[in-house]
C-alpha cells in the first residue's frame, strides 16, 4: 500500500512538471498555468518528502541501502564496543 502511494505521487510529480513544461513551450509570455503547475509539484515534493520521513520513523518502509546499518546495530558490535572502551579507560587511568 506504502509503495502504491509513492509510485502514484511520482508519477504525479512526472505529469506537473510535464505539464509545466508544456504550458512553458505554448506560451511564450510569462504563464500561470506554468507557476501553478510547478507550485504543484513543490508541494507534492514536499508532501511525498514528509510521507518518507514519516514512513521510516514508524517503521512502514525499512530502509536496505547504504545507511541501513545506521538503523541496525548488531549486538557483538556492542558487546566489542563495550570492551574496548573499558581497556580505553584503563589506558587512561594508568600513570
Amino acid at each position: 500500500m506504502v509503495k502504491i502511494i509513492i509510485i502514484i505521487a511520482f508519477v504525479a510529480i512526472i505529469f506537473s512538471l510535464g505539464s509545466a513544461l508544456f504550458h512553458l513551450v505554448k506560451h511564450e509570455k510569462q504563464s500561470k498555468k506554468t507557476v501553478k503547475a510547478l507550485t504543484f509539484r513543490i508541494g507534492l515534493s514536499i508532501l511525498l518528502f514528509i510521507f518518507l520521513f514519516i514512513a521510516i520513523a514508524t517503521g512502514l518502509i525499512k530502509p536496505h541501502g547504504i545507511g541501513s546499518r545506521l538503523h541496525q546495530q548488531p549486538e557483538n558490535n556492542q558487546k566489542t564496543s563495550s570492551k574496548s572502551d573499558l581497556s580505553i579507560r584503563q589506558k587512561k587511568a594508568l600513570p
